[in-house]
């Protein structure tokens, strides 16, 4: 059952975005400054305020350092935290240790902020596993509900569950926790993007004369899927932040649309006027297509004047591999949601077609 968040304030709401540069942070800070909100937009280096954005403060803070974060945060007031940062580590207890100080941390430093609603972003790997263990050990059916327990292996989804429940216990702030799918959207120098990374694999294909081939299994080949638009995700945050009926409680968050791979990858390969190459015999992952690249990829930027020249900052082939290369099916319930009130839809092709439009725009892709 749902539970009422605690009266609101009076207080002028401030939020602070947590990873603010990130696929998710970006989208939510885009949202949370056309509401009206200030907005203190947290990354390990902040740039500039940009003055189409009117009320976001930049903060420049290493979540991982309680003594940065008492420092930048210093007379902070924020109302809503939104939390979407995290730090790949070598194994999931380094995950573990990394990722659950984080979200401490910055909790600890907003001890005497008038804290009303903290939002967590998670995912699936609440579900299937850590990536050690990706879709490998014991899981539920699909499609994943949120009132499944949790799995009995280590996880940092799970530590940081546990850092934030704690915090709003002790700090008596209401929480949300949002398990969105891969997510789809804008972010440069981000570990965990495969809109960008597919596209940065089609132009390299149609540069060099090269298919476009699915780098993934076969159960994901022919599987229903869905996948988590990040302007949805940040509306979706935003909902569970700020409505009377939604405290306390983790909730699933994809498009809404399911789809095959074996359906989307020849629409997604005419975007680019590539050939596309679905799964024929075994998985061909972008690791050891793409392996090599840096050098064309600079080439292809110079070429076309765009704006990234170094194929680290915009391609992450290991995430998509892991991700596509699943031998499960991967379904989300949006049951709870919708119960619950949040309406909000996209449709996938047309999320990966508009990321595609704006990596034009920003000169990433010719």
């Amino acid at each position: 059952m749902l539970r009422t968040t605690p009266a609101r304030s009076e207080t002028p709401r401030t939020a602070l975005v947590a990873g603010a540069t990130g696929i998710a942070g970006a989208a939510l800070v885009d949202l949370l400054s056309n509401e009206g909100w200030t907005v203190l937009a947290l990354s390990r280096k902040a740039g500039n305020p940009d003055p189409a954005r009117p009320g976001v403060v930049p903060v420049a803070a290493d979540l991982g350092s309680p003594e940065s974060l008492a420092q930048a945060l210093k007379g902070a007031r924020p109302t809503h935290v939104f939390f979407t940062s995290w730090s790949r580590q070598e194994t999931e207890a380094q995950n573990i240790a990394v990722n659950s100080a984080m979200v401490r941390n910055l909790l600890t430093a907003l001890a005497d902020a008038p804290l009303e609603h903290v939002a967590l972003m998670t995912g699936l790997k609440h579900y299937m596993g850590p990536f050690e263990a990706y879709g490998e050990g014991p899981m539920p059916d699909t499609p994943f509900s949120e009132d499944e327990p949790r799995l009995p292996v280590e996880n940092f989804y799970y530590a940081q569950e546990d850092e934030l429940m704690a915090a709003a216990e002790r700090q008596g702030f209401a929480w949300s926790v949002h398990r969105a799918h891969t997510v789809i959207g804008f972010a440069v120098g981000n570990a965990m993007n495969m809109g960008q990374t597919l596209a940065v694999q089609a132009t390299l294909c149609r540069e060099l004369g090269m298919p476009f081939i699915f780098p993934g299994s076969e159960t994901q080949w022919n599987s229903v899927t869905d996948m988590t638009d990040a302007g949805l995700l940040a509306e979706h945050m935003l909902w569970a932040a700020t409505d009377e009926h939604t405290a306390n409680e983790a909730f699933n968050v994809v498009n809404g649309d399911v789809f095959r791979w074996r359906s989307l990858w020849p629409r997604l390969a005419a975007e680019f006027g590539v050939e596309p190459v679905g799964f024929e015999s075994e998985p061909r992952p972008l690791e050891e297509q793409m392996a090599g690249m840096s050098e064309a990829w600079a080439k292809i930027a110079a070429e076309h004047g765009l704006a990234e020249p170094d194929l680290g900052r915009l391609a992450s082939w290991w995430h998509t591999d892991a991700d596509l290369g699943r031998k499960v099916e991967v379904l989300t319930d949006m049951s709870k949601s919708r119960v619950a009130g949040f309406t909000g839809y996209r449709r996938t092709e047309d999320a990966f077609k508009a990321l595609f439009a704006r990596l034009r725009d920003e000169k990433l892709i010719p």
